[in-house]
């Protein structure tokens, strides 16, 4: 296995867990012995996420240490994340509108998913309404936000941590340092559970496929068709004319992510390669305090895969039950769909999460999305890689916006990069 590189083991990792899920499909004795496998994978990713998050916001803040500049920084990346979430929900609109993948779906041969804990969540949330949402950003308890794996809380925190490290000057270097090398070890750490990434795909594809089979696929293949069609052209056209405007190019850029966007397509969690995107964002020309800022964060204001399908998936369920919304009707969904994905950031299943809240307030019925909650993997793998791509484009951006972008840096990587695939 080592003559392959990452890339090339997980993509054979998932053509043998998709062999090994069709032949035991239906056998929950062998999915009992798979599925460990593959959570134990999904709990080492878990695991190094929120070190990471926070040691890299902290380190981040303290080196702009201007509280001014770190607030422009913070504007324009809100606004940047704001735009171009909303181009995404607009766009999964558009797409409803022209494949229609509700239409003429037979209810009755789809199976029912579970979405009870999803439905609780959803009401808790709704119920707080928006200055919960605001009071929720605030920590009472920052050990019990990283227990429960929260970002918005852990964001603010560290951003104030880092803000008292740079206030406190001579006195605050050790404590940088402290975070500088956290930050270091837990990339080490990284590499180490990388290393097992095969493996955990091979499990978890093996575990989606005999639990539920291609035959799910079949009546509700329309919406998977329309979400995956919708994603790439959204990643190809709308993140290309934006790669276009920074200077950049979109293929050359997913040719760097290709380890990381296969890595986050086959376990559909972009967590999965949060630091390898740092890191690589480094290598290519962006300074460490724009990409240890603008990623962490992005993860929780900018995720466009997810707003696509949440714009689709309210759609299809209008549409199977045959509910007609006129124009205007649509864009108040576009509106309460901007609200409600922010409001659930953070929230575990947040983009389902995000649709029954939706579907509830728009009056549509509830019980539609847990018609495709059996496919909700094979629509988050997509998803997921999308949200990799636009938030590394994100920090390469806010980069060039901010005039800290190193070109000579950024061709040498490239170069380089070209160098190793010709040897």
């Amino acid at each position: 296995m080592k003559k392959f590189g990452l890339a090339t083991q997980i993509f054979i990792a998932l053509i043998l867990g998709i062999g090994v899920g069709a032949l035991v499909y239906g056998n929950d004795t062998a999915i009992s012995y798979i599925q460990p496998i593959g959570d134990i994978f999904i709990h080492l990713i878990k695991m190094i996420v929120m070190p990471i998050v926070i040691s890299a916001l902290i380190v981040a803040v303290a080196g702009v240490g201007d509280m001014k500049k770190l607030g422009k920084l913070g504007g324009k990346t809100l606004l940047y994340f704001e735009i171009i979430t909303t181009l995404a929900l607009g766009i999964g609109l558009l797409a409803a509108n022209l494949f229609h993948p509700g239409k003429g779906v037979d209810m009755n041969h789809l199976q029912k998913g579970d979405i009870s804990a999803y439905q609780q969540t959803a009401e808790a949330t709704q119920q707080g309404g928006f200055a919960e949402t605001i009071v929720h950003i605030f920590p009472k308890n920052v050990f019990e936000s990283m227990s429960q794996g929260d970002l918005l809380p852990i964001i603010f925190f560290s951003v104030l941590f880092g803000l008292g490290v740079a206030a406190i000057g001579e006195k605050g270097k050790p404590v940088l340092g402290f975070f500088e090398g956290v930050l270091e070890a837990m990339f080490w750490v990284t590499n180490q559970v990388m290393k097992t990434a095969p493996i955990g795909v091979f499990a978890l594809i093996a575990v989606t496929v005999a639990k539920f089979g291609v035959g799910t696929l079949l009546p509700l293949g329309k919406l998977v068709l329309a979400v995956y069609v919708t994603v790439v052209f959204f990643a190809i056209v709308i993140l290309g004319i934006n790669a276009k405007m920074t200077g950049t190019n979109i293929f050359t850029l997913i040719k760097i992510l290709k380890e990381e966007l296969i890595l986050s397509f086959t376990t559909a969690s972009s967590e999965a390669v949060l630091p390898n995107i740092m890191k690589k964002m480094e290598q290519l020309g962006c300074p460490k305090a724009i990409v240890s800022f603008v990623i962490p964060t992005g993860y929780t204001f900018n995720l466009t895969g997810s707003a696509i399908y949440q714009a689709l998936a309210a759609l299809f369920v209008a549409q199977m039950y045959n509910v007609k919304m006129s124009f205007m009707e649509q864009i108040t969904l576009l509106f309460v769909l901007m609200l409600t994905s922010k409001g659930m950031a953070g929230v575990p299943g947040a983009s389902f999460v995000v649709v029954l809240a939706t579907l509830g307030s728009m009056g549509l019925p509830i019980e539609g999305i847990a018609l495709i909650a059996g496919i909700d993997r094979i629509l988050d793998m997509v998803r997921s890689s999308v949200n990799v791509l636009g938030n590394s484009l994100a920090a390469i951006t806010m980069a060039k916006w901010e005039g800290e972008f190193d070109q000579d840096k950024a061709q040498r990587y490239i170069d380089s990069i070209k160098e190793s695939k010709a040897a």
